[in-house]
């Protein structure tokens, strides 16, 4: 689960971690009032105007049709209100959201960070996340903030730091000193970068991330350290524990086909080819999208409907598959252990009902439990489902129905 910009920086500040603060407007007129107290708090005409959408890229994106960012700086009430106005309600396309790009309905009024001062301002980039290969937590770190850390990656890979982080052992002394070292900080600037990164570990732990990101951290003008942008994605499978932190998901920012098949429990990605699938098990839905590409096919999506799948899932499966206008086939993969063949027959026949004028071909390939009973079912049915023994048959009976 994803969170905006100015929730993470909310979470954040509850572990004592510094952030470049602001607030939250969903209005011009709630900009404009934001702005007003933002100037009078800091004596500044500065502030930062950004768009909240999951995506990265806002900084370099540009609302469409103009030449609006979706990170701003303002130095005036007048173009604190024109950014809003541009922003609010308008489509920001960024890198990372591609052409479809994504309506912005909230923007952030954040206080200026880069005043002057006794010591200059740096940008770094420090991120936490598993490290599944090694099943330890790691932190990722450069001196290079406040841009493409994949460019950096690519061309100077030696300004790039890890730190492991074994997991019963937790982030060592040694370690903070070490990133706050390698950033070249020192004195009052290295002991507010331990500081903060202990926090932020603590923050990253106690909330469950799968990613965390800071980009930039920012060295102010003062020698302290902290988050002028945050990215905190929680783990879905995590947030039964986290029942305060799923209350303040944004189901606008996510698409709704994708909400749908997590109430019934599905697990379901949208691709960009025209067979659906709809299997049981992760790895054979890979498998199965795989073979789908090799047979001269393209995937639709991914749709995994678990061990449990019964009628009632198969039929949610069917409609949400169905919403894809790309969609001109579907293949069902069911490998009958758990679940029984012949329920997941059921689904697929109770779903032509209900559903009715499903006109595109479906390929069956039901294995393993009640398989044979399945296929009565559905040979019985009347219903214009074809059958396949081996998954190599199904997917090349699906490709020859897209000719």
């Amino acid at each position: 689960m994803n969170l905006h910009e100015y929730q993470a920086k909310e979470i954040l500040k509850a572990f004592q971690v510094p952030v470049q603060d602001g607030i939250v407007a969903e209005t011009i007129n709630q900009a404009t009032e934001a702005y007003k107290k933002i100037t009078e708090e800091t004596g500044s005409k500065f502030a930062v105007i950004k768009a909240q959408i999951h995506a990265g890229g806002r900084g370099k994106g540009k609302i469409e049709n103009t030449e609006q960012r979706g990170v701003c700086v303002v130095k005036s009430l007048e173009e604190a209100t024109q950014a809003a106005t541009n922003l609010l309600s308008n489509k920001l396309i960024t890198i990372q959201t591609g052409p479809k790009g994504k309506i912005v309905n909230k923007i952030f009024v954040a206080k200026d960070a880069y005043t002057t001062g006794p010591a200059a301002t740096q940008e770094f980039y420090l991120s936490m996340l598993l490290d599944r290969a090694k099943g330890e937590f790691v932190i990722i770190y450069s001196t290079e903030g406040g841009v493409d850390i994949e460019k950096v990656a690519h061309e100077t890979p030696d300004k790039i730091f890890k730190e492991w982080i074994n997991p019963t052992v937790g982030l060592a002394n040694f370690q903070l000193r070490d990133i706050a070292f390698n950033l070249g900080l020192k004195g009052e600037a290295a002991k507010s970068c331990q500081k903060f990164v202990a926090n932020l570990y603590k923050a990253f732990i106690n909330t469950d991330c799968s990613l965390l990101e800071i980009n930039p951290l920012f060295k102010n003008s003062q020698d302290q350290i902290l988050a002028v942008d945050c990215k905190m994605s929680i783990e879905d499978n995590a947030l039964i524990r986290h029942p305060e932190l799923e209350a303040i998901r944004d189901l606008s920012e996510e698409d709704p086909i994708e909400i749908e098949a997590g109430k019934y429990n599905l697990n379901f990605i949208k691709l960009d080819g025209n067979v659906g699938c709809m299997v049981n098990g992760a790895g054979l839905a890979m498998a199965t999208m795989d073979i789908i590409k090799l047979s001269g096919g393209d995937p639709a999506n991914f749709l995994d409907v678990g061990g449990g799948a019964n009628a009632q899932t198969v039929e949610a499966g069917f409609r949400i598959i169905l919403k894809e206008p790309n969609v001109k086939a579907i293949l069902i993969n069911i490998f009958g252990g758990i679940v029984r063949c012949d329920k997941v027959a059921n689904g697929v026949i109770e779903a032509y009902k209900k559903i009715g004028n499903i006109n595109i071909p479906i390929i069956a390939r039901l294995q393993g439990n009640s398989a044979e009973l399945a296929k009565e079912l559905l040979d019985k049915s009347g219903l214009k489902v074809v059958s396949a023994i081996e998954l190599e048959d199904a997917a090349k009976l699906v490709t020859q129905a897209l000719l």
